[in-house]
């Protein structure tokens, strides 16, 4: 497994996807200090990238400053034409663009090549969104007078993105903004800076002018702080953490600007005893297991109807032991690394925590022979709503699974937490689909499947998951203004 990340890297096509320099008004710069990007399977350096100084983040906002007039007057089929081109060339370079995500993120390379094709998907779609951004005119209150709306990009937006989703994530924001003719600044995660980099240098490739797309690397708090400090930037995207996205919250609210947040989640999976048992079962491992579980929208809490508990945890424990954990890059890898030590530390602690209060482990628990990052796929039943695992978002292979009887209790206990980003439903009774998927307090709600996102969908969650919505034609919204002008004395 040593050595395997270096292999595949030294195979790249585009060696200049490795070479870790910030991107500044158009110009790559190396920085006097770098910090150094690992394979989290062998903790290995693969890269090392710039560390930015606020010198470099006011140099970037000049640049968007300065670039913003002639962006927004661009046609939006013009900006929506290299929006598309961007899309083409991450599909051209789809597999070096794959390798390089799998070799700092982690996660399985066919997970990988998927994310690619769904972030060129966003771009390709606010593409024509952009072209959409209607205003509307208003029936007059006013005598001689015609009344219009119109919609105008909001300003420079920073956009500052987990690792977990490392490509896509930058382009569902800045596909956004771009189409509705805001320039953006990326603080990419410090784990996997690379993605965006090599975004960065795609975007060159197809004329995004020097300000309007620029990618920022180093320290994390120092450098959000300085975008968020600065009154020309006027929109913050951000995916992380709640904790994190409270503070940021409250640094951007100095200065008023548009906010939206994707934040964290704990999902309920709701399974009533007429769900066909195999969908249900491929719909947890799915909704589990995904990402190697380090996704906000992974089933955190399994709520199974009674009549069929016992049934569903020997199917599910059956699935489970068969995924294989390794190396991303190794053929038939279903579980990577945990991108960071401290999700597999969290992992383990909800094990314990959940087996000393009274949880039955069915399979998994053992540390992985791979190392400190690895956790092999565990399932606990019995779990109980005190115990941590029901209360916080594991954010990996370890599925909880909790009995109900009814109806209104399992609801009342979906909805007992403060994050409400996604729920998954399954059931064959259509009456209950309807009534639950309207009770549930979340933003997103998958009925008998668990693959419901996309960029037609509004992703975003209520409580303390976030604010906005991401994708969609709801997702140009977090970029723009709305101007209402008003024509007086026509008749004169």
């Amino acid at each position: 497994m040593r050595g395997l990340a270096k292999q595949y890297l030294d195979r790249l096509s585009r060696r200049d996807f490795l070479i870790g320099d910030a991107l500044v008004d158009g110009r790559w710069l190396s920085g006097e200090q770098r910090a150094a990007v690992f394979d989290p399977a062998t903790g290995e350096e693969i890269a090392h990238v710039a560390c930015c100084e606020l010198q470099e983040v006011d140099r970037a906002i000049a640049a968007a400053e300065r670039d913003f007039p002639a962006w927004r007057k661009l046609l939006p089929a013009e900006r929506g034409n290299i929006l598309r081109a961007w899309a083409g060339k991450m599909r051209e370079h789809s597999e070096d663009l794959a390798v390089l995500m799998t070799c700092e993120q982690g996660k399985p390379l066919a997970e990988s090549r998927y994310e690619i094709e769904y972030a060129a998907g966003f771009l390709d779609w606010f593409a024509a969104e952009g072209e959409r951004a209607y205003g509307e005119t208003i029936p007059s209150h006013k005598r001689s007078s015609l009344l219009h709306t119109r919609a105008q990009p909001v300003g420079i937006a920073a956009i500052i993105t987990p690792w977990n989703f490392p490509s896509a994530m930058i382009t569902r924001k800045a596909a956004a903004a771009l189409a509705a003719g805001c320039p953006v600044i990326v603080k990419p995660a410090p784990e996997t800076p690379l993605s965006g980099l090599a975004l960065g240098r795609l975007g060159q490739e197809v004329g995004l002018p020097a300000g309007i797309f620029q990618v920022l690397t180093g320290h994390a708090a120092k450098l959000s702080n300085r975008l968020l400090e600065d009154t020309r930037v006027r929109a913050l995207s951000f995916t992380g953490s709640t904790a994190v996205g409270r503070l940021l919250l409250g640094k951007a609210a100095e200065s008023v600007k548009k906010v939206s947040l994707e934040l964290g989640g704990h999902a309920p999976f709701l399974l009533f005893e007429d769900a066909p048992l195999d969908l249900a079962v491929r719909g947890a491992m799915a909704a589990k297991f995904a990402t190697s579980g380090q996704d906000c929208l992974a089933a955190n809490r399994i709520y199974v109807q009674r009549p069929i508990y016992d049934r569903f945890i020997n199917a599910f424990a059956d699935a489970i032991q068969s995924l294989r954990v390794g190396h991303g890059l190794e053929p038939g890898t279903d579980i990577g690394p945990m991108t960071r030590l401290s999700v597999a530390e969290k992992c383990h602690s909800h094990i314990q925590d959940a087996l000393a209060r009274g949880a039955r482990l069915i399979t998994g628990g053992a540390d992985s022979r791979l190392g400190e990052r690895f956790v092999t796929p565990t399932l606990l039943a019995d779990v109980t709503d005190d115990m941590a695992i029901a209360t916080e978002e594991t954010f990996g292979p370890v599925a909880a699974v909790l009995p109900f009887d009814s109806e209104d209790e399992v609801l009342r206990r979906a909805n007992a937490n403060e994050m409400g980003l996604a729920a998954y439903l399954y059931t064959n009774d259509l009456r209950r689909g309807l009534r639950i998927s309207d009770s549930l307090e979340c933003g997103m709600v998958g009925v008998n499947t668990a693959s419901f996102t996309g960029p037609p969908i509004p992703f975003g969650g209520w409580k303390q998951s976030g604010l906005g919505r991401e994708g969609s034609r709801h997702g140009m919204s977090e970029y723009i203004e709305l101007k209402y002008v008003c024509f007086g004395d026509l008749a004169a």
